[in-house]
């Protein structure tokens, strides 16, 4: 039985990337298990190969859990398609998306056809595997964990003064506003008007009325 033996990079990490062996007579959902057993990823998530020319360009696509709108579209899917019935170019290239909700773009190309498989190994079967995988989720933003995680802005500048408690009476020291030796200071200033007769403004005036006199 002849085997394709495809080479499956990440469109955004070149550096990655996996050479596959898999026997012609079987179909692209064993093509697209096979990746994701050399990535680690679960493979239970909506994916497609798209036939491609040089230029990565995606022509018509093959399907792995459709949506209904693929369904509709009646695309085929992978389970049922055989490898064998789209290599026309002994480079064929394939570009594949795994799960569309977060999804991870590779390049998939048929690097050579091998002539007799090897007794004994299981096919699909990786054969090389270059570089580290990124994480299936790992870039994600999760909005739920922020909101409970970050802590309440207005009381970031305490705890990063590592404010104890205790110190509450010399803080308040601190930010003492002065407002208690205006108060004091008004008070003397009316008692020094009282002690030279300034303070009873009502006294003063009558002693400059016309026909006051003390004669009298």
């Amino acid at each position: 039985m002849a085997l394709y033996r495809f080479r499956v990079t990440f469109e955004d990490y070149d550096d990655v990337s996996r050479d596959i062996d898999v026997k012609s007579n079987q179909t692209f959902e064993d093509l697209h298990k096979a990746i994701h057993q050399s990535t680690g990823y679960n493979p239970e998530y909506p994916s497609s190969f798209y036939i491609s020319n040089d230029q990565w360009m995606k022509g018509e696509e093959i399907t792995y859990l459709p949506n209904q709108k693929r369904i509709d579209r009646k695309i085929p899917l992978m389970e049922n398609i055989k490898l064998s019935s789209y290599i026309d170019d002994p480079h064929q290239k394939f570009y594949y998306t795994f799960n569309f909700d977060r999804p991870f773009d590779f390049h998939v190309e048929l690097m050579k056809i091998i002539l007799e498989d090897t007794p004994g190994t299981t096919y699909p079967a990786v054969v090389r595997s270059v570089g580290e995988a990124p994480k299936q989720f790992g870039n994600v933003f999760n909005p739920t964990a922020a909101a409970v995680d970050t802590p309440d802005e207005d009381f970031d500048f305490l705890n990063e003064m590592a404010f104890n408690p205790e110190d509450a009476e010399d803080f308040s020291e601190v930010t003492d506003t002065g407002v208690d030796d205006i108060e004091e200071k008004k008070v003397e200033d009316e008692e020094e008007e009282d002690e030279f007769g300034f303070g009873d403004d009502e006294e003063f005036e009558d002693e400059d009325k016309p026909g006051h006199n003390d004669d009298y």
